[in-house]
């Protein structure tokens, strides 16, 4: 039988967030050994992959939200799901901004260049952690679920036409 592609971007957006969590956990160990001094070259390695992760595949990951998972749930009669979409869409413009202070900072830590402020380095890096994590977890909570919930219904009423044409 052949899967759904509905299904599959599902599977893939919810791969992405655990992708998401890791990264984010690498970025918090990254401030850590920085403050400690430890391990530059570690350093260096985690700031690369972190910034190249961020830079394409989270951001692709927005994109894919805003173009497949929101617009459908936008529509929605339900007042209190659509403030929460907009709220999401919202926090995608927050993260990017975020993110523009902030990457520029893990690409020269990368190179190893010298000039990043670490009292900058953290706060752009705790603001940037906390609107993450909030935001996957209304996703998860409320939003996935809700796409999810629609789809399903949308496949069982397709299928049910497709049994009614076929009798």
């Amino acid at each position: 039988m052949k899967t759904d592609p509905q299904t599959e971007r599902f599977k893939a957006l919810d791969a992405c967030h655990q992708q998401i969590h890791d990264q984010l956990a690498v970025l918090a160990e990254l401030l850590e050994s920085l403050e400690l001094g430890t391990d530059i070259t570690l350093c260096r390695h985690k700031a690369k992959d972190a910034e190249a992760f961020f830079s394409s595949t989270a951001q692709a990951h927005h994109a894919e939200e805003e173009r497949n998972v929101f617009p459908g749930l936008l529509l929605s009669a339900d007042a209190e799901l659509v403030h929460v979409v907009q709220t999401l869409k919202q926090d995608h413009g927050w993260i990017e901004q975020n993110w523009l202070e902030l990457s520029p900072m893990l690409r020269a830590i990368a190179q190893g260049e010298d000039w990043v402020d670490m009292d900058e380095l953290r706060h752009h890096l705790q603001v940037f952690l906390a609107l993450c994590h909030d935001h996957i977890v209304l996703e998860e909570a409320v939003i996935y679920p809700q796409a999810k919930a629609k789809w399903a219904q949308e496949l069982a009423s397709r299928a049910m036409r497709l049994s009614q044409m076929t009798q």
